[in-house]
């Protein structure tokens, strides 16, 4: 059962204690959950963590603890939770919720192992050496969420074949933003649409950005992969429900929800293997000796109901692209 303890305040930024927090650890091991997400809609996720877990025979409340630390879609606070994290000394830290969790650990720890899920290249951006032989402290999981926002684009595309101006939801703040953005560019010069890009890193721009997209007239939206958006998903189908805007999501999570469609991989299945490899680290493995999984497998999920509320029809060659169409 999911339990969230007090937080440690710590006051003038992050300090780092690796080595004696290793030193102190207690008998019983504490793996240190740190996201950027919020709790309420983890649920699911976290769920199958401890699925993963329970494969190396951990079970929380019995032979080994967790200690949950949400940045609730904020992600300067990262930092702040992970060095609290270290400062407790736990066995083993699980970044979820994207690239920032990961590269806030990292940043506070170099010798406490830790073990991630991330959306992008975890060699792009400095977090292991090679997929194959991560090197240092860190091992995970990526879901490649980041990185097929072009083939999100072409799906779009086809099924809005008339419209002219698309636009795309990203994060300032994420860090893959940019390299979003000029992938989102050269995907619309190469199918032939218009491209406008609007930026959302928190609740009040996330409704000044559907208000944009309003006003521009945009015909179809693509939301970029990011852990904030993810978080508020009910709200951003919502946003798209309004305006009456067909869009594509990175996970069917959004789908489930109301929205479009969906292409990505398997969001609980990440949070399982990560669960798997955190009881590894706990059993001993060093986490250089784990190689960072991919999840190549992708879902291409449809909601006709959605569909049809918003006049929207798919072709024959479109659904017989669909892993899962909801009616």
């Amino acid at each position: 059962m999911m339990r969230r303890r007090e937080f440690i305040t710590l006051l003038g930024g992050a300090a780092v204690w690796p080595l004696v927090a290793w030193a102190q650890r207690p008998a019983t091991p504490v793996i240190g959950f740190l996201s950027s997400r919020s709790p309420d809609e983890s649920k699911k996720v976290v769920a199958a963590f401890h699925s993963g877990l329970q494969v190396n025979g951990f079970a929380d409340g019995q032979n080994v603890e967790i200690e949950y630390r949400w940045a609730e879609g904020e992600y300067g606070r990262l930092r702040r939770l992970a060095a609290d994290l270290v400062h407790r000394g736990v066995a083993v830290l699980v970044t979820t919720g994207g690239d920032p969790s990961a590269l806030a650990a990292k940043a506070e720890t170099s010798t406490i192992p830790i073990v991630f899920t991330m959306g992008g290249d975890p060699v792009k951006v400095g977090l292991v050496t090679s997929l194959n032989r991560p090197g240092g402290n860190v091992t995970g999981v990526s879901t490649m969420a980041a990185l097929p926002e072009a083939k999100r684009l072409g799906l779009l595309s086809e099924v809005m074949s008339t419209a002219a101006l698309f636009g795309v939801l990203i994060n300032p703040n994420y860090p893959g933003a940019e390299a979003q953005s000029q992938e989102a560019q050269e995907a619309g010069r190469t199918i032939g649409r218009q491209i406008q890009i609007v930026n959302a890193r928190n609740e009040q721009e996330l409704e000044v950005a559907f208000t944009m997209l309003g006003q521009l007239r945009a015909a179809a939206l693509l939301v970029a992969a990011d852990p904030f958006f993810f978080s508020r998903r009910s709200r951003i189908v919502t946003l798209a429900a309004q305006l009456k805007l067909p869009a594509i999501y990175e996970f069917r999570d959004f789908v489930d929800a109301g929205g479009l469609m969906s292409y990505g991989t398997n969001l609980n299945e990440s949070y399982r293997q990560v669960g798997v490899y955190a009881g590894r680290v706990l059993k001993g493995t060093n986490p250089a000796d784990l190689p960072v999984q991919q999840l190549i497998k992708f879902e291409f999920v449809i909601n006709l109901r959605t569909a049809k509320t918003l006049g929207v029809k798919f072709s024959d060659n479109v659904l017989s692209l669909a892993d899962e169409v909801i009616e």
